[in-house]
């Protein structure tokens, strides 16, 4: 099975199924001499991890990521990185009903096609649970990230179905379940939850993440711009639908007047471009947004076609987010980081010798 490799220098390969004995990734290209130890992803993972509040899956797994290589008395080597999560609470029964049957709005039909055969339990390959991993490296290109250049990459809920952040706390981000920075709206949202939860129906989201910090003169000029190889990583995540950077579609009722990041000796007066121009970072925020779809696997039943083509009514039973929005936060911040690594790594590599006299004015 192709495509499970991204980044070039800093490369992530992720394995697993969502009802198999495990999850894991190599990390291939990380730098020597970063110190690092489970702890450091744990905290990510335990953003992630399922069960963490009424709202989202009650599948319950403790996700402890194990370094199987590449650490050696706690830092790393420039060596491959293992890493292994055991899944512990599979239930896979629960799929029986639909081993021939095919989830609308779901992968089953397509993997079908593709491979001639499925993993039917949760999904298998094309369940949400491989993020788990996407986390887990993230964070080791988060430290290095945030040790050697400063970086600091953070993410919010700014939209949860139609209930929309009027307020930005980053403070507020992490004291709820939603990752919302407008404390006045949690209880809009939980409200809004339970009540989809009794309909048994699911709800779309928003996703806006950020990087502050990040120096000019990231990413190639044309295929590999930094801004593609965002979109890249972020509509790989399960569910996503829409990505954009900066402004995104809002550009098209701008004037240029409107949408042109002017410059002064202090710095750029605004940030529409997302932190990219012309494919290269220009040293203000990078800011991406993505759009979740609702949840494919719904106890509500709705019209299908089985392997053999017949019509059918499937019932998905199980237990899944009802938002998949919800634990998207610390998935769009991982590729984020996973994506800034990989460019950082290539520049230093072409262009790390290259010196400029103009100076780095950044973000009024």
């Amino acid at each position: 099975m192709s495509g499970n490799t991204f980044g070039k220098l800093f490369a992530v390969t992720t394995f697993g199924e969502s009802h198999g004995a495990a999850l894991g990734c190599i990390i291939d290209g990380c730098p020597p001499g970063l110190e690092l130890s489970e702890a450091d992803m744990q905290k990510d993972l335990d953003r992630r991890k399922p069960g963490t509040s009424r709202h989202t899956t009650q599948r319950r797994e403790a996700d402890e990521v194990r370094i199987l290589s590449g650490v050696f008395e706690g830092k790393t080597t420039g060596t491959p990185i293992g890493l292994i999560i055991e899944n512990t609470d599979q239930r896979s029964k629960d799929y029986s009903k639909i081993s021939e049957q095919f989830r609308p709005a779901h992968a089953d039909y397509t993997y079908t096609h593709k491979y001639g055969v499925r993993d039917y339990r949760g999904g298998g390959r094309s369940s949400a649970r491989e993020t788990a991993m996407r986390v887990a490296a993230g964070a080791v290109a988060r430290k290095f990230l945030e040790q050697r250049l400063g970086i600091r990459i953070r993410g919010y809920l700014s939209q949860l179905g139609p209930i929309k952040a009027e307020k930005h706390d980053w403070d507020q981000v992490h004291q709820n379940p939603f990752f919302c920075p407008d404390a006045d709206k949690v209880p809009e949202m939980e409200a809004y939850m339970d009540a989809l939860r009794k309909e048994g129906d699911s709800i779309g989201a928003r996703i806006n993440v950020v990087a502050d910090g990040v120096p000019p003169g990231l990413g190639e000029p044309i295929f590999d711009r930094l801004d593609a190889d965002l979109a890249h990583a972020l509509m790989s995540i399960n569910a996503v639908k829409g990505v954009e950077i900066g402004a995104g579609f809002g550009c098209i009722d701008q004037k240029g007047t409107e949408h042109r990041d002017e410059m002064t000796p202090e710095g750029f007066l605004s940030n529409h471009a997302g932190g990219v121009l012309g494919g290269i970072s220009s040293g203000q925020p990078i800011v991406a947004s993505i759009a979740l779809k609702p949840t494919s696997s719904l106890r509500l039943p709705g019209r299908s076609i089985d392997v053999h083509g017949n019509p059918v009514e499937v019932i998905t039973t199980g237990r899944h987010d009802p938002c998949v929005g919800i634990r998207a936060t610390p998935i769009a911040e991982a590729m984020m980081a996973i994506v800034l690594m990989d460019h950082y790594l290539r520049h230093r590599g072409q262009n790390g010798d290259v010196e400029v006299s103009t100076p780095v004015i950044g973000q009024l």
